[in-house]
């Protein structure tokens, strides 16, 4: 298991309007279109987009060969212009880097990294075992390639590190479910990827945590199996509080009989710890939350209300 429960990770420089950013696919083969207009955005925003021409690769379902992704990782890492490496999309195929990257390498360039979904596998690595803060946010041919897929508030916020008290509340969609308030390390990221984490050298370590899950297109019994995993694997043990996101199209059939929400309470009530559910990060219709990980937090719930209030910056100015 990868540990790493100190309070002071590495935070990487702040990103600047005019910096150049890194596009790279860790995971599944990417559309040249969906590329071009996502980095066309990036360019609209005040950013400089470069990447590899192996980018477009492809490899069955993957983006091209291990050996090309992860050598792409590692060049954007190193290279002196490049401020921040933003992924370009999910899917599957981050984990076949875990053995391949030169993680040491990586560790003494320290950057932003932006990404969700497959991403999660990356962003918890380099969260626990490569000593500094990721970010769970807006990729380049999903959110940046879509008109409104960015909520440039947070992630303006996060990454110049203009506001050190960033609250996220009901406009990020949150809601109460349990009641209760908590301080602790925000982590997590997609639940399928944290839960096929177990067993592996890679485990995720949520003692202190403020943890953070969301999905998509997940049934609402598969849902609580993956929470029935993390409980019986004793990944519940030590965690200070539990957010779930906006959970799109987690539903067995339009008029089940049920809710998504009751089916979480009925795990993570008997936790004792603030439960808050539908901040829009990661997998979401609209506006996508840019979310630090690794940094201190603080979550409220008190009835339906909820807040999350991130109590330190996540980059150095």
């Amino acid at each position: 298991m990868i540990s790493s429960l100190n309070t002071s990770l590495i935070k990487p420089h702040a990103l600047r309007l005019g910096d150049t950013v890194g596009i790279v696919a860790p995971a599944s083969n990417i559309k040249r279109k969906d590329l071009e207009v996502g980095c066309e955005a990036l360019r609209q925003a005040g950013y400089r987009p470069v990447y590899l021409d192996s980018i477009l690769d492809q490899d069955l379902y993957f983006a091209g060969s291990v050996e090309r992704r992860a050598r792409e990782l590692e060049t954007m890492f190193a290279r002196e212009d490049v401020k921040a490496v933003i992924c370009a999309r999910g899917g599957y195929g981050a984990n076949y880097l875990l053995e391949a990257l030169a993680l040491e390498a990586i560790k003494t360039h320290p950057k932003i990294f932006v990404g969700y979904s497959d991403l999660t596998t990356l962003m918890t690595c380099f969260s626990s075992a490569g000593g500094f803060v990721t970010f769970h946010g807006p990729m380049v041919a999903k959110d940046w390639a879509h008109e409104n897929g960015i909520d440039f508030s947070s992630w303006r916020a996060m990454l110049s590190g203009s506001d050190e008290e960033f609250v996220l509340n009901a406009d990020s969609g949150i809601t109460g479910l349990c009641h209760g308030d908590a301080e602790g390390i925000l982590y997590g990221g997609c639940l399928s990827i944290l839960v096929a984490s177990l067993g592996t050298p890679w485990e995720i370590d949520t003692t202190n945590r403020i943890l953070f899950l969301e999905d998509v297109g997940a049934k609402p019994y598969q849902v609580d199996r993956m929470l029935m995993q993390l409980k019986l694997a004793g990944k519940f043990e030590g965690v200070r509080g539990i957010i779930f996101g906006e959970m799109r199209e987690c539903v067995q059939t339009a008029n089940q009989g049920y809710t998504l929400e009751e089916v979480i309470q009925r795990i993570v009530s008997p936790l004792r710890v603030p439960v808050a559910y539908g901040l829009r990060s990661g997998h979401v219709t609209a506006q996508n939350i840019t979310l630090p990980i690794g940094v201190k937090a603080g979550l409220t719930v008190h009835g339906g209300a909820a807040n999350l209030k991130f109590l330190e910056s996540a980059v150095t100015l």
